[in-house]
């Protein structure tokens, strides 16, 4: 796969999670007389400009793992071993600490470090459906196995990853559909053509357990939801709010810039709804539509742009 397009992939996730850090849990009304324009430094984290968060620490954890482990296989505990050494000794992290990391995630990698499965660490309750596994699972569209996979392998591979921090099968179900457009969108798809995709073709080959959920993302899969009203999506850290919120965005977006912008500008969980639609948003408009003064401030560039060639280097 051509190196530039995991690039636009991971350097727009983490450019828009770096957008959205310094205003993260600030409301949509604070944000209207005070949009997000540019790179912002301290705020919320008192963090430099161009410092990305947690998402995309995971994100790159993740990617490491896949490449680290090759072509042929997924190893969880190898992943598992990761995000331990991100929470425990600032692995992936922009400046050496975590600073911001979410409860669910938090609790699982506890689990992970006591010895527990990796399929059996996350959460698997209803009210375990924060975004955390959803800001992370990008790069598995990179993985051959995962390209190669039958609807019911991918889903089945999907689910292995997201339980490490989230064991719902609506976090799965998020997730599956995310990489699903994501796919789209990498066989030349506009993003409403893969938002169809997932309407047509992708939804009606869920497994059962994936299936009985699917009422809960009724508006991911509505031709209709480009239309919808700014006051009615909601950015929280629901994983259906962050993946309607992301895909509106892509939908409405014109071009990498607003799309990523009107995701951190409807405000409170800033930076997970903007890394979510930022990963999209890159892999649909590519690196080059990146703006170079954002891209110049970014924490651990070049470091990025080396994974993203690694993990193009999959076969």
């Amino acid at each position: 796969m051509d190196a530039a397009i995991c690039r636009g992939a991971l350097l727009g996730l983490a450019v828009a999670d770096a957008l959205g850090v310094p205003v993260e849990f600030e409301s949509r009304a604070r944000r209207r007389p005070d949009p997000v324009t540019a790179m912002r430094a301290y705020g919320t984290h008192h963090q430099p400009s161009g410092t990305w968060s947690d998402d995309s620490s995971l994100t790159f954890c993740l990617a490491e793992s896949l490449v680290y482990v090759g072509s042929y296989a997924i190893d969880t505990h190898d992943l598992s071993r990761r995000f331990i050494n991100w929470l425990d000794h600032g692995y992936w992290t922009p400046h050496g600490q975590v600073f911001d990391v979410g409860i669910a995630t938090r609790e699982a990698i506890a689990r992970l470090r006591a010895g527990v499965a990796p399929e059996k660490a996350g959460g698997q309750r209803e009210y375990d459906n924060g975004n955390g596994a959803l800001m992370r699972i990008l790069p598995l569209v990179f993985h051959p196995r995962w390209q190669r996979a039958d609807a019911a392998e991918r889903q089945r591979l999907t689910h292995q990853v997201c339980s490490l921090t989230h064991g719902h099968y609506r976090s799965t179900l998020a997730c599956y559909l995310y990489l699903e457009m994501a796919w789209g969108l990498l066989q030349g798809l506009t993003p409403a053509q893969a938002q169809q995709r997932l309407r047509q073709d992708v939804a009606p080959g869920l497994l059962p357990r994936l299936a009985k959920e699917i009422h809960h993302v009724e508006r991911v899969l509505d031709a209709g939801l480009a239309l919808v009203p700014e006051a009615d999506i909601q950015s929280s850290g629901y994983v259906v709010h962050t993946l309607e919120a992301a895909l509106w965005c892509l939908l409405r977006g014109e071009g990498y810039a607003d799309t990523v912008l009107r995701a951190v500008n409807l405000g409170d969980d800033t930076d997970t709804t903007g890394a979510v639609a930022g990963g999209l948003a890159g892999l649909c408009y590519g690196v080059a539509q990146l703006p170079a003064d954002w891209l110049q401030v970014l924490v651990k560039r070049a470091e990025i742009e080396n994974l993203a060639d690694r993990l193009s280097g999959l076969k």
